[in-house]
């Protein structure tokens, strides 16, 4: 990530869902949608969990909803989720997702969406836990 501000924001949120144990962060370097699928499809081989493609098309979930859907993912494998670059995800990526996942109608840059992202997985994990973040 170039932007230090969302990497220091992305990193609070990675080290806040150690608590809930932890989560894993792989980073491709920017290029085409279809060499950047290539190695997200890579990335992704041998999960077994439910996987989220991050695009404008997708469903939108409230945060309660998306929190139930996290809990659902732990019993089958867990949960992977595949947020494009600055030209959004290939075709073969959304192909391979089971649920296209919108986080909004506006479009975000891929550094604002992995902070946006990381936010509502910590939000969702704190609403299964009952801690009071979620108000």
């Amino acid at each position: 990530m170039k932007n230090r501000f969302l990497a220091s924001l992305c990193a609070d949120y990675a080290e806040r869902l150690g608590h809930f144990g932890g989560i894993e962060i792989v980073e491709i370097k920017d290029s085409t949608p279809e060499r950047e699928g290539e190695k997200i499809l890579d990335a992704l081989k041998g999960f077994r969990g439910r996987v989220y493609a991050m695009s404008e098309e997708g469903k939108q979930f409230d945060s309660r909803g998306f929190s139930k859907r996290l809990e659902e993912d732990l019993l089958s494998g867990g949960s992977a989720f595949a947020v494009g670059g600055p030209y959004g995800l290939s075709a073969d990526v959304k192909g391979r997702a089971d649920v296209l996942m919108s986080m909004s109608n506006m479009t975000f840059t891929h550094e604002f969406a992995r902070a946006i992202l990381l936010e509502q997985i910590y939000r969702a994990k704190t609403i299964s836990a009952n801690t009071g973040y979620h108000h």
